[in-house]
């Protein structure tokens, strides 16, 4: 069994204690900055700052509110909006009542919230808009524990405030100040890929030994003067999560926007100082740059396209520790050619992105450092209150998830399964001891389920999971995530699942990019508006798609190499229930609703 254990930094040590808890910093922070911008809000008029003392006036009237409506110690409230300023005031109100935050996705179904609300017996939900408050209030009869809903988009908030004019500020700090480090802080279920949902228990100890160690490890992104991020990710997310409370513990300005569709004029003007992301993002970023390129002439197409290499180069230099005159002097002129406007895509600030929820690649990876974003990515699940490894600016592997966080160790058992270990292990499942001894073995490592390698200098690797891996007739394991990486890098790919269980050879499902779409159908005369649809048979959709296939097939053995593949009429969505809220396959619905597709692969 190899084994990395990365110890505690001493900063680390001293912003934890067994009596520490989440809204400290936000005590602290009111007290010794107040007048610093803790938030930024989008308004009518552009970005509102709200100062520290702001702030935590506000989450103190709004705590005060739960608490006048009865809203006791340990009480679970769910909170179900989309990313937004008032997710974040929410939080911590729900924190400093003594109570416990249950997120809930905004696009979740009926049937998700009403597992949600009973499993977890919520006596209280926030909610962000009218038809969610509807969706709840249609489920009561499932959820009996739940009593109140306050409604963001109708002044509900608001409303909440008023109710507690009556509590006293002591009643307040008694309750928030009892609260210790294994305290329960909120109970986040899992997106559900396969099964229900398990309600996930992490503590105020799980989140301040996960601040401590990634923000004193990432000083450069938490400490920088005038340090700023724009989340855009679900809140419900535990990696949006741990950012956001990363950010109060270290007093960097945080804005929020929930509008994917219009992000890249968000950040533009919000200009962060770093973002974090999951792949996909920076998949459509580089899909969108290069496509814009080549859509405005065949000389700027060209022009990117060598850019790139020279950007990998730049980058695979810098890890080698050794990068040629020539590939230099490239890239100094494409600094100012091409790079500068991605960098401006995401507001000119940003020298540093984090990754994760899945792996990026190091394609991307070498791409985004050498355009000057260095991206580290990083690994982790929801049981390990996000951050498990990361790469740091001084210490990066690209195409690794870098190595343990400080003060945890990662193991891996003798079948390649992931272990992890370290105070940012949760406590368990809800109401679910059964789940929970088969998640944490005797000596409280974390069995992930995923499969992993570490390098001689402890820099992990992710290969695979163990539930997704795919075993042919022939008796030959593969691994689907190479695979599907490598052909999701094709600008004209949006989704690739890889298919062949108990199958002669490998195949796999693709969806086509909406976005890169338009472009492909004009530089091949076909009409712009032509449809997917009609084109899944299409020779030279599918001649585009097996080039795309024949470059994936180069990372892997012949007997793992994809034989076949489907174009699929449209995209896998959240809204279709194909992908989780933070972008993940539902391999089992996939499979279920595309299932004549895949049989037609193997007939």
């Amino acid at each position: 069994m190899r084994e990395m254990t990365v110890p505690a930094r001493r900063e680390m040590l001293e912003m934890m204690s067994p009596e520490a808890n989440l809204t400290d910093a936000l005590i602290a922070n009111a007290a010794e900055a107040g007048d610093g911008i803790a938030m930024r809000r989008r308004s009518a008029g552009g970005w509102e700052d709200i100062t520290w003392t702001q702030f935590h006036a506000a989450v103190h009237s709004l705590a005060k509110g739960l608490v006048a409506k009865g809203v006791s110690p340990g009480d679970r409230v769910t909170l179900m909006s989309k990313t937004r300023y008032e997710w974040t005031l929410a939080d911590y109100a729900i924190w400093f009542a003594g109570a416990i935050t249950v997120p809930i996705y905004e696009t979740s179904s009926a049937e998700q919230v009403a597992w949600i609300l009973a499993d977890s017996e919520a006596v209280a939900m926030i909610s962000e808009s009218e038809r969610h408050t509807a969706t709840a209030t249609g489920l009561r009869d499932q959820a009996p524990a739940l009593r109140d809903i306050w409604t963001i988009d109708t002044g509900g908030l608001d409303e909440l405030a008023a109710a507690g004019a009556e509590i006293s500020d002591e009643e307040i700090e008694t309750r928030r100040s009892s609260l210790t480090g294994s305290s329960l802080a909120t109970i986040i279920y899992t997106s559900g890929t396969t099964g229900r949902p398990k309600g996930c228990e992490l503590t105020h100890g799980n989140f301040v030994f996960d601040v401590a160690s990634t923000t004193t490890s990432l000083e450069r992104l938490f400490d920088g003067e005038g340090a700023s991020t724009l989340l855009f990710l679900p809140l419900a997310h535990v990696f949006a999560r741990l950012i956001q409370v990363g950010c109060v513990s270290s007093r960097v300005t945080l804005g929020h926007t929930a509008d994917i569709a219009n992000l890249l004029p968000d950040l533009a003007e919000f200009k962060p100082s770093f973002v974090l992301a999951v792949p996909r993002i920076f998949e459509k970023i580089f899909n969108g740059a290069s496509t814009k390129a080549h859509s405005e002439s065949p000389i700027k197409g060209r022009i990117f396209d060598q850019a790139e290499k020279v950007a990998i180069s730049f980058s695979e230099g810098l890890q080698a520790g050794k990068i040629s005159p020539l590939i230099k002097a490239q890239h100094a002129l494409f600094d100012k050619l091409v790079y500068v406007k991605i960098r401006d895509l995401l507001g000119g600030r940003v020298n540093y992105a984090v990754s994760g929820g899945g792996p990026l690649g190091a394609r991307l990876g070498h791409f985004f450092r050498g355009v000057g974003i260095t991206v580290l990515e990083g690994y982790g699940l929801t049981e390990s209150s996000a951050g498990a490894t990361i790469n740091l600016p001084h210490a990066i592997r690209v195409g690794t998830v870098g190595r343990p966080i400080a003060g945890s160790t990662i193991k891996i058992a003798d079948d390649g399964e992931i272990l992890l270990g370290g105070g940012n292990v949760f406590r368990g499942y809800w109401k679910n001891e059964t789940a929970t001894k088969e998640s944490v073995d005797e000596d409280g490592f974390l069995r992930t389920g995923d499969i992993g390698e570490l390098d001689a200098d402890g820099f992990l690797s992710i290969t695979g999971r163990k539930k997704e891996l795919i075993v042919t007739a022939g008796g030959k394991n593969v691994a689907p995530a190479v695979l599907e990486d490598r052909v999701r890098a094709n600008p004209l790919v949006s989704q690739c699942m890889v298919v062949g269980d108990a199958k002669p050879f490998v195949a796999c499902l693709v969806t086509i990019d909406a976005d890169a779409l338009p472009f492909w159908l004009k530089t091949h005369g076909k009409p712009e508006n032509t449809a997917v649809a009609d084109l899944v048979d299409d020779p030279d959709l599918r001649a585009a798609i097996q080039e795309a296939v024949d470059d994936a097939n180069k990372a892997v053995s012949h007997a793992e190499a994809i034989k076949k593949f489907a174009i699929l009429p449209s995209d896998f969505t959240e809204e279709g229930g194909q992908l989780t809220p933070s972008l993940k396959l539902k391999r089992p619905v996939v499979m279920k609703e595309f299932a004549d597709e895949v049989e037609g692969l193997y007939s």
